[in-house]
């Protein structure tokens, strides 16, 4: 299954990493490394992430829900 990272920005809006397979890396290890630091994660299906761009910026989650990690 296709995973996506996410995590909260700074102005409260979602920001998603699309992980590259073929880095050696694990999602963890990605997400470990690319989250910005002290921000918590979560790592989700990316069929789990809204597929209408025009309702991107609307989206939103909540911080209970990032549980996976804290980027270094």
């Amino acid at each position: 299954m296709i995973k996506r990272i996410i995590y909260k920005t700074e102005t409260g809006g979602v920001s998603v990493i699309r992980p590259s397979l073929g880095s050696g890396l694990t999602v963890e290890e990605i997400a470990g490394k690319d989250v910005p630091t002290g921000k918590p994660y979560k790592i989700v299906d990316a069929s789990d992430i809204p597929t209408d761009r025009s309702e991107r910026e609307a989206w939103n989650i909540d911080d209970a829900d990032l549980t996976d990690g804290v980027g270094e």
